[in-house]
């Protein structure tokens, strides 16, 4: 529903009409327009030219970015498809989606993002590492990491370690020890403004400028894990200068080992905008470096990057590997026993750790994290209950059709899968044991069938009503 002007902060309104002159218009204009609807595809899981061929919603590719498209049904409710559910694709505003393509991790490096729920980034960062390398994966409030961990689980990532630390905590436990770091900063969100009423009602001048210190505390602290020659980005979805150019001015200032790196050339992307700024904080930075999307001049609901590189040699990459396994002999027998007759892919001899009752498989040794405790390591596998093992939910998303030894493929637009995601028992023919519920060929969770009975085991907290 297009929102009127008069639902806009007036303050915020006064100052952009100021800033954007004669852009001002078409600018309060975008405001009022719905928002636009971005869907990226999970490259983890399938190419982005597959999904547009099978996709169940009309799509238009973004120019830029090879997995973004902007879903032009708008009545279409991809959120609720059997697709989302299997992890095909990822919700997320066009625009945001940049914050990865700029950033460009390499598989095998080690990448921290800072502030990383609810997922979008994150997970965007995990398909593009293709499964190779770290992601620390940290969100300071602590309740936010369930979506978080769901998100990633979601998309079958398991080279990732979500953390809920204090910036500062990360920097004095991993000083320099990443290529990549995002720091996407907590803002005042006026890029939120055409979807988010809450956003507008508790927006002041005020909360800009708290915001404006706490980001150049966040950037400072982030930076301080940055390896050298690794790369920085910082980001925000709000449009105020004090919290973009010029908290990267102030960083600059005091940072001189850092420098802003020249942009890709890409369509729909504005340069910084330093003459927002006092010139003696902007002069020699090369703040234009920066980008700025427009919701007027771009699909996106707005966003402020900032990439910046630390001064030094790279770091070369050492290669991860997993721990020596320290399971029990009985646990880790039955553990072998399901990989070896329900899975086809072949068993990991090494990197198994029990936490409680729960079997996780680490991409890393605990070593590694040293004083950091992680709230999820690597990916839970299962759990031992009652002399059994259990297979988790996340395992069955890393999987494909053809890696299990039983598996039903429905289709997605069927009554059986649609069953299937509110929680509810079918009926299937074939031995007893468990069963890796696809759509076609893609994992949506388990079931166990019990004399042509399939048991439903997809988890309450995600089932459909």
């Amino acid at each position: 529903m297009a929102m009127p002007s008069q639902s806009l902060p007036r303050d915020f309104l006064s100052r952009m009409r100021q800033l954007l002159g004669d852009e001002y218009e078409a600018f309060v204009e975008s405001l009022h327009a719905p928002a636009a609807r971005g869907l990226r595809v999970n490259s983890l899981k399938i190419s982005p030219t597959a999904f547009f061929h099978r996709s169940p919603y009309p799509l238009q590719p973004l120019s830029w970015l090879q997995e973004g498209y902007l879903i032009a049904d708008v009545g279409a409710q991809p959120g609720r498809h059997p697709y989302h559910a299997a992890g095909l694709y990822y919700l997320q505003d066009p625009s945001a989606m940049l914050a990865a393509h700029l950033l460009d991790p390499q598989p095998g490096e080690l990448v921290l993002d800072v502030s990383a729920a609810p997922g979008g980034k994150a997970t965007h960062l995990a398909a593009r590492m293709r499964g190779k390398g770290l992601l620390v994966a940290n969100e300071l409030i602590r309740h936010r990491t369930r979506t978080l961990i769901e998100n990633l689980e979601r998309f079958g990532v398991k080279n990732v370690l979500v953390t809920s630390q204090h910036v500062n905590a990360l920097a004095q436990a991993w000083p320099e020890r990443f290529h990549r770091v995002l720091v996407d900063a907590p803002c005042s969100g006026e890029g939120m403004f055409r979807k988010s009423e809450l956003a507008r009602v508790q927006w002041s001048n005020s909360m800009v400028d708290g915001n404006a210190a706490r980001q150049r505390h966040l950037l400072a602290s982030a930076a301080q894990t940055v390896a050298p020659g690794g790369r920085l980005l910082y980001a925000t979805c709000t449009f105020a200068p004090e919290e973009n150019e010029a908290v990267v001015a102030h960083f600059l200032r005091t940072h001189p080992n850092f420098e802003l790196i020249r942009p890709p050339s890409l369509p729909g992307l504005d340069p910084g905008r330093p003459d927002w700024i006092p010139g003696s904080l902007a002069r020699g930075l090369h703040l234009e470096r920066c980008i700025r999307v427009w919701p007027h001049r771009s699909p996106g609901d707005g966003h402020f990057f900032a990439l910046m590189q630390r001064q030094g040699p790279p770091v070369q990459q050492r290669s991860l590997a997993p721990p020596s396994s320290t399971l029990k002999p009985s646990t880790r027998a039955l553990l072998a026993d399901f990989w070896t007759t329900q899975l086809t892919k072949p068993y990991p001899q090494e990197g198994w750790i029990q936490y409680g009752e729960y079997l996780h498989w680490l991409p890393v040794s605990p070593a590694w994290w040293g004083p950091i405790r992680p709230v999820r390591a690597g990916l839970r596998v299962g759990r031992m209950t009652r002399g059994h093992f259990l297979p988790h939910h996340a395992l069955a998303l890393t999987l494909h059709a053809d890696q299990a030894q039983h598996a039903v493929r429905f289709s997605p637009d069927s009554r059986e899968v649609r069953a299937y995601l509110r929680g509810e028992t079918g009926r299937i023919q074939g031995p007893d044991g468990w069963v890796l519920v696809c759509v076609e060929e893609f994992a949506l969770g388990w079931g166990k069938r019990v004399q042509g009975i399939l048991k439903n085991h997809y988890p309450r907290s995600l089932r459909q009503r």
